[in-house]
């Protein structure tokens, strides 16, 4: 569901005004922020959950609790949670990928059998949302 831009504007005066209050320009340090390059782990939208064992309990690693209520089931809801936030959040982002949300068509594949196809709807995804360096 996509935010209201109308209650995001709203919220954002109330808290402008909020921390203003406190001597801090929330505009100054958003334009600090857009300077900075933020990196997500991908684990972050769906609870380290991955797409190896979709339902199956967690399994050592840094497995947190692995049942958050609407967490991301595959790499399209994922990479939708991610355009989301991206969107919310100042800034050049940075995606950490791993292993575990290799899409490999429902088919069990080792890890030491990946390969770049398995990775072909991150690249792309990627690649249509990157901007020039220069």
């Amino acid at each position: 569901m996509k935010p209201d831009s109308r209650i995001v504007e709203s919220s954002y005066t109330l808290a402008r005004e909020r921390y203003a209050a406190f001597g801090v320009d929330t505009e100054a340090a958003l334009a600090r922020l857009a300077t900075v390059a933020l990196s997500l782990h991908c684990w972050q939208g769906d609870d380290v959950g991955g797409f190896e064992n979709p339902g199956g309990p967690l399994e050592g690693g840094i497995a947190a609790t692995g049942n958050y209520p609407g967490k991301a089931r595959n790499g399209d809801e994922l990479r939708n949670d991610l355009d989301l936030a991206y969107r919310l959040i100042p800034g050049q982002h940075r995606l950490n990928l791993h292993a575990i949300y290799a899409e490999t068509g429902n088919t069990k594949v080792e890890r030491n059998a990946l390969g770049p196809e398995h990775f072909a709807a991150w690249l792309d995804w990627a690649k249509a949302r990157a901007r020039p360096r220069f």
